[in-house]
């Protein structure tokens, strides 16, 4: 990283960082601002769609084929974003991966607690098998919330008997909403955009009296065997660091092939800023190696 990208980046984290004591509507509507001021990427076009009854945006990228699919799950702690407000950074992957990319607008709390999100993670992957596209041409992605939605909707899969898709991408994971990685007192002071503070604000919202510790709440305490192959990708400067080393290291006690690639000196969901951040791209770069690979495979193996 660069003088010059280390102090445009910090100016961006400046800007995106909302204050802590405002409330869900205007915090969804300072990101919706944020977003809409973000042009989409050259050659990337974007369409509300809907896989089942749950609501989806459709990000084709000009040159990508459709028959390999990356089914897409956004960050915002459960309260925030949307589905079409993540397409920037899922056109990347869905660029990287040489996949169109699907990306799931399910409900936020707190007006659909648990389960709502899972459910309709659930319930789009379902709809998208039904329609005819093989696991094997499927991957999963997400960031932050959504990364940790991805791997819990892998466990939901597998627990309700449906065949897994070829890989896996999580970036940030939100994998423990009880907060317990040690990352969350030791990265607080160079986490700019996140705190155990305001992440325990929203947890209520999501988890509705029911326990953090479960495991399609926080899938770092799932049962993660029998799922394939994972890369979780995360910042040394991020109070969620611990979440992702947690969870590879569960992912890898279970027997899954999982790749867990840490960038020094970068923030949550570093990968957002590739535009202006060589280590983003890199990253991105890397991830898309492994899934398109993964994807290859699969197609070897069931052809």
């Amino acid at each position: 990283m660069s003088t010059e990208q280390r102090e445009n980046l910090e100016a961006v984290l400046r800007q995106s960082a909302f204050p802590n004591d405002i409330d869900i509507s205007e915090q969804r509507r300072l990101l919706r601002e944020l977003t809409s001021a973000q042009p989409l990427p050259a050659g990337v076009t974007v369409t509300a769609a809907a896989l089942g009854a749950v609501p989806t945006a459709e990000i084709t990228i000009d040159g990508i084929g459709s028959r390999h699919v990356v089914l897409y799950f956004h960050g915002g702690v459960y309260v925030l974003g949307g589905a079409s407000q993540a397409a920037g950074l899922a056109s990347q992957v869905g660029r990287q991966a040489g996949a169109k990319v699907i990306s799931v607008d399910y409900r936020l709390a707190p007006e659909h607690p648990y389960p709502a999100a899972v459910d309709d993670a659930l319930a789009a992957y379902e709809a998208l098998l039904d329609n005819g596209t093989a696991p094997s041409d499927i991957v999963f992605a997400g960031e932050s919330a959504g990364g940790g939605l991805a791997v819990a909707t892998l466990v939901n899969a597998r627990d309700h008997g449906l065949p897994l898709p070829a890989a896996a991408f999580a970036m940030s994971p939100y994998a423990d909403l009880t907060l317990a990685g040690a990352t969350m007192q030791t990265k607080r002071e160079v986490d700019v955009l996140m705190s155990p503070e305001n992440l325990q604000s929203r947890i209520p919202d999501y988890t509705a009296g029911q326990d953090p510790a479960l495991g399609l709440i926080s899938p770092i305490f799932a049962d993660l065997s029998g799922l394939p192959p994972l890369i979780i990708q995360a910042g040394s400067h991020e109070v969620l660091l611990d979440d992702a080393v947690r969870l590879a290291r569960q992912a890898a006690i279970a027997d899954v092939e999982v790749t867990l690639d840490i960038t020094p000196g970068v923030p949550h969901v570093f990968q957002t800023f590739y535009p202006i951040l060589d280590e983003g791209a890199a990253a991105l770069g890397r991830a898309g190696q492994f899934l398109s690979a993964h994807l290859a495979s699969a197609e070897r193996v069931t052809a």
